[in-house]
């Protein structure tokens, strides 16, 4: 008897897979980092006398490291995160606290934003934003009524996020604590929540921030310096304009690989912050249409993916796939807007591209979860497809697995 592959999937039943666009996207980012921060690192790692290729090195290995939690993040069952949200939410506040533990917490440059792990520090807010986007994600499932038709309903996700926000500000962490508010209001809004509440809850958030920023002078003066950095362009509006003029010599082609000049000293922090206007010196605007396309990309296909979680039933998933579409898309466009002077310049990193240890390893982890709803999500579709076309031979809870969402509630998602 010859060996039947359909009979043994239906008994088997669906096994999923992952979104190849998604995983070619990311893959293809991660590679231009590589690339990038050897050709962005190597004057700086030579001014300082640690060898041409330590920042090149280091990249490697951090990046090794976040493959192998993005491996295993792919691996597990995601109800495991929905199950444990709490205890999760837990470590993210005990981290964000660690930070001020002398001994423990580190101050470089004037803020406690690392741990000292002794061979190397971390910094918690990475592994922070992906446990709030686990948080939301498992409220919005937990609450989905309230969060649609009610006021308070959205009350206690804004808290929660609202508590990272005065321990980032704490820190000081102003533009992390930005992003962390966008991404939860972004989530429930595409949770169903009704604008005039969101409005009337985001409201005093944004007015709180604004008075953080002002209270602070150096805040303002970086909020206000990239509207004229020419106006001072050897104190506060120094890193733009440099970035500018590296941007501008880039034109259509670039320069080069490797023949930026802005890299040489000028630019500050080259390999990290202002990764993206060395490409843009390098590579030109050819360099910069690939990378924001395969940021397009990986950012388009998890919201669509969410929207597709929606339809069959995987709610859950298709939040977190939201969350962490938002995550990387409002980071890369506020990284890319401060690089070309749209935005104020704030110390938010290019994902998957810009050296940083802490960065580049929660970034891995929190494409391998993304990456873990679509396997999720397109095994909860092929569980329908299969009950639809044999309703006798479907596995046992296909349609428990899969029920639809009404209609209005994918839409508003």
């Amino acid at each position: 008897m010859f060996f039947d592959a359909t009979q043994a999937k239906r008994r088997l039943g669906p096994r999923g897979s992952f979104d190849m666009p998604l995983v070619i996207a990311l893959v293809g980012l991660a590679c231009i980092g590589v690339v990038m921060v050897a050709s962005s690192s190597i004057a700086v790692a030579e001014s300082q006398h640690i060898g041409a290729f330590y920042f090149l090195k280091r990249h490697l290995l951090f990046l090794s490291i976040g493959m192998v939690l993005a491996t295993i993040a792919m691996r597990t069952e995601l109800k495991l995160l929905e199950k444990h949200a709490y205890l999760l939410l837990g470590g993210a506040v005990l981290l964000l606290l660690l930070v001020f533990v002398p001994g423990i917490g580190m101050r470089i440059n004037g803020a406690r934003r690392w741990l000292n792990f002794l061979i190397t520090s971390f910094q918690p807010v990475e592994a922070v934003k992906l446990i709030l986007v686990v948080y939301t994600a498992s409220y919005l499932v937990r609450h989905r009524e309230s969060v649609e038709t009610s006021f308070w309903g959205l009350f206690k996700p804004i808290m929660v996020a609202g508590g990272f926000v005065v321990l980032l500000l704490a820190q000081p962490d102003f533009g992390s604590a930005t992003l962390m508010i966008a991404v939860t209001i972004g989530m429930i809004w595409l949770g169903g929540a009704k604008p005039v509440y969101l409005g009337g809850m985001g409201l005093p958030v944004v007015a709180l921030l604004w008075f953080v920023a002002k209270f602070e002078p150096y805040r303002m003066r970086r909020l206000t310096s990239f509207i004229d950095p020419w106006a001072d362009p050897f104190n506060d509006g120094f890193q733009l304009t440099q970035s500018l003029m590296a941007i501008g010599r880039g034109e259509w082609t670039g320069v080069g690989l490797g023949s930026s000049v802005l890299k040489l000293s000028y630019l500050p922090e080259a390999h990290t912050d202002f990764i993206f206007a060395v490409i843009s010196e390098e590579l030109g605007l050819a360099g910069i249409l690939l990378v924001m396309g395969l940021f397009s990309l990986a950012v388009g296909r998890g919201l669509y993916l969410g929207l597709k979680g929606m339809e069959v039933g995987q709610r859950f998933a298709g939040y977190v796939a939201f969350g962490v579409s938002l995550m990387l898309g409002l980071q890369t466009m506020v990284s890319i807007g401060v690089n070309l002077g749209a935005l104020p310049t704030k110390g938010l990193t290019l994902p998957l591209i810009s050296y940083g240890g802490s960065s580049i390893v929660l970034t891995c982890a929190m494409a391998g979860v993304l990456l873990r709803t679509t396997y999720e999500i397109n095994r909860a579709f092929d569980a329908r497809q299969m009950a639809a076309r044999n309703p006798a031979n479907a596995v046992p809870d296909a349609n428990a697995a899969v029920a639809s969402v009404p209609a209005r509630e994918a839409v508003i998602a």
